[in-house]
């Protein structure tokens, strides 16, 4: 049951908002009630988790590897557990900004039904599976950025489609490849199988198809422009729904297989191919942002250089830096769908985006001011936020392991990371308004309770998680632990003797 509910809650939303398509205020009342059971449901999940290992369910009575499996880690439930506190977020920010136009095209069906294919992959102990459920995503997801049919969307949604189908077809093809190799698609049993393969170059071929499919549904470097591209044109709540989740499931395809299936050749996969796409993720994303003025584009840019800090992570391929990836791809969850969320208030103050129209926010919203301020410090990395502690702990292992060059590119990231975050302050905060700027509307917002609410509960998580670093840190490693350990999640799925099949 505790693996089952984050899917079917969901599943189930979605279904019932689409049988209420005439009702917009039960459609709302519903995703609310999905928002919060798929959190409910995911602190009942990683509870179990915790405290008895790891839970495998076996759909229809059909043992692994021959049925469908759902397999929760504690990487697995930490990403379910989050991925309730975005839909929430999401579900109540959502009942102040969606208009009449975007519910009546659909939004709520479609925002259910992608955070049941967000959840389904996070499960998933089935790599054919994972591509069902990063279909039913990139469905959704779709659908979401064109809802309202405006041009930007539209030119904007062109590019994202068009990549992430060449994303699916590589996914799709390396998983034809990868049967016929080893007659298997359930992940523990190929994790034996490939262990004692025969044909170890044919393997890392296969891999490296997997992790170009998976790095495109990252934005990882070089394939990665599809996101600042379209991330900004759709309405804030999706953007903000799509910037906290939707390239952490390819961060999480890429931590799951290549710690559990695709491990015969690290050096190659992970030190070389990996840690250089991690570099140039981090540093392409970030020179992005700094060449941008409008809020949106700068923070879709900065979803780019951040993964980079992930990839580093599993590439380094270390307790530490594995811990520190998981730690980084949980806090930049959170701090990055507040940051859209934030924007969107700037939004309705002014009517704008572009920083050249926004100012005084400072002395007309200090709230929000302040608001602004955890989230985008905790971003670049500054003491005693949850980011800070993400970026020490990934540089450390960089460190410990003499990667010079990626210990170097780190820093210089988080100093230009800074700089962006200070530019948005600057210029939507601290500057006067300019005079063709349209006039202070928000304080006078009879919604901004919903906007603001939120806000705060993703802020105080951020604070929660910087002045609590120590679980959390504690937490990273116990996952990475088992991701570095792929034993134990074969024996949870197959049983005590699959490890000796």
């Amino acid at each position: 049951m505790a693996l089952v509910l984050p899917i079917f809650i969901p599943m189930l939303a979605g279904a019932l908002t689409l049988a209420c398509w005439q009702w917009r205020n039960v459609q709302r009342i519903l995703s609310l009630l999905s928002g919060t059971g798929l959190l409910v449901a995911g602190i009942y999940l990683f509870s179990q988790v915790r405290s008895q290992g790891i839970l495998v369910a076996y759909m229809g009575n059909w043992s692994a590897p021959y049925g469908i499996t759902l397999v929760a880690d504690l990487l697995s439930a930490i990403m379910v557990l989050v991925t309730g506190i975005v839909g929430l977020s999401v579900a109540i920010y959502s009942l102040a900004t969606m208009s009449k136009k975007h519910e009546a095209f659909g939004y709520y069906p479609l925002l259910h039904l992608m955070l049941a294919g967000v959840a389904g992959a996070f499960l998933t102990g089935d790599i054919f599976n994972l591509y069902v459920w990063f279909e039913i995503m990139l469905v959704a997801s779709f659908g979401l950025m064109i809802l309202g049919g405006e041009r930007a969307q539209m030119e904007g949604a062109l590019k994202y489609v068009t990549l992430n189908l060449l994303s699916s077809a590589l996914f799709l093809t390396a998983v034809g490849l990868l049967y016929g190799y080893a007659g298997t698609l359930n992940m523990a049993d190929l994790a034996l199988k490939l262990g004692n393969g025969e044909q170890p170059g044919l393997v890392t071929v296969i891999a490296m198809l997997f992790m170009v499919a998976f790095g495109i549904k990252a934005a990882a470097f070089p394939l990665f422009f599809w996101l600042p591209a379209s991330y900004h044109t759709p309405p804030v709540a999706i953007s903000a729904v799509f910037a906290g989740l939707l390239t952490k499931v390819g961060v999480y395809a890429l931590y799951r297989v290549f710690s559990l299936i695709f491990i015969q050749d690290i050096g190659l996969t992970h030190h070389n191919v990996l840690m250089a796409m991690g570099i140039f993720t981090m540093l392409t994303g970030v020179l992005g942002a700094a060449a941008q003025f409008e809020v949106r584009r700068i923070l879709s840019f900065h979803i780019v250089s951040q993964i980079g800090y992930m990839l580093v992570g599993l590439a380094l391929f270390t307790p530490l830096a594995i811990a520190g990836g998981v730690f980084y791809i949980f806090h930049h969850i959170i701090v990055k769908t507040n940051l859209f969320l934030i924007s969107g208030i700037m939004y309705r103050y002014h009517g704008s985006y572009d920083l050249a129209k926004l100012g005084g926010l400072y002395r007309n919203a200090p709230w929000l001011a302040f608001l602004f301020l955890i989230p985008a410090m905790s971003l670049a990395g500054i003491p005693p936020l949850s980011g800070f502690f993400a970026k020490y702990t990934v540089i450390k292992a960089g460190v410990l392991e003499g990667a010079w060059w990626m210990v170097g590119i780190a820093l210089l990231v988080g100093l230009l990371t800074l700089y962006s975050m200070v530019k948005i302050w600057a210029e939507a905060f601290w500057k006067p308004l300019p005079d063709e700027a349209k006039p202070l509307r928000g304080e006078s917002d009879p919604q901004r309770y919903l906007l603001y609410l939120p806000v705060i509960v993703l802020a105080a998580m951020t604070l929660t998680i910087g002045l609590g670093a120590e679980w959390f840190i504690r937490l990273s490693l116990d996952t990475a632990a088992q991701l570095l350990n792929p034993n134990g999640y074969i024996e949870a799925v197959l049983g005590p003797l699959g490890s000796r099949s």
